[in-house]
């Protein structure tokens, strides 16, 4: 759903399965911004921001962190794993609005006929 509104927005989205391939792709992509969920198979979140954190190559490259776990523990983690920041599931548009808007400069919008 996330990709779908981004699409809509005038993003252009390259999505992964897992986080295994989340790190393979932001590796040969070089994304603008990475949103990050924290629930992934075969490699989790946290697990996925630590390798890219550690590529040079993408050392610029922006990390939202999507998560059910609204605690503050959690939320450490998260930036402590290398997140720029964190938003909380089910995700607030306008919020994500404002994130889009810091790390990218503009929130793009779709022009519909």
């Amino acid at each position: 759903m996330l990709g779908m509104l981004l699409k809509m927005r005038g993003f252009e989205v390259v999505e992964a399965e897992d986080g295994e391939e989340a790190i393979r792709v932001a590796e040969r992509e070089r994304p603008g911004l990475i949103v990050m969920d924290a629930t992934l198979p075969r490699l989790d979140g946290l697990a996925a921001t630590r390798r890219i954190r550690q590529f040079e190559s993408l050392e610029g490259v922006s990390i939202i962190f999507l998560s059910g776990h609204a605690e503050p523990a959690f939320r450490a983690v998260a930036f402590e794993a290398g997140c720029d920041e964190y938003l909380d599931k089910p995700i607030d548009f306008d919020q994500l609005d404002g994130v889009l808007e810091r790390h990218l400069g503009t929130v793009r919008v779709a022009e519909t006929i």
